[in-house]
């Protein structure tokens, strides 16, 4: 499944983690990304799943009120992380709209 992940285009990062938050397997393409930053990010977005769980259910009835996934789009690249079972997936990819809306703003002030 990570092989495949890999190959998409804007591809940058990954961690598998457990909803205890300990970090089981990252990596991230070009540099490879330190454990302390991958515990960051692990610890950040399981506290973001929860809290986004539960105020979805708050706010909705069943069957509209269970989290999946959540993306979080940002200028510089699009974080997604998808909880199964025990276990969490995080992917970081760069944004490849804002990319190109980038290089296009280039290009017209030259």
């Amino acid at each position: 499944m990570v092989k495949e992940l890999k190959k998409n285009p804007g591809f940058k990062a990954y961690i598998i983690l457990n909803n205890d938050g300990i970090v089981i397997k990252w990596d991230q393409i070009d540099t490879p990304m330190p454990y302390e930053t991958a515990v960051q990010h692990s610890h950040l977005v399981l506290d973001l799943c929860s809290k986004s769980k539960k105020y979805v259910r708050e706010l909705f009835d069943p069957p509209d009120n269970e989290v999946e996934n959540i993306r979080l789009r940002t200028d510089d690249y699009e974080l997604i992380a998808a909880q199964h079972g025990h276990f969490t997936l995080i992917v970081v990819q760069e944004d490849l709209l804002a990319k190109a809306k980038k290089e296009a703003m280039k290009e017209d002030e030259e």
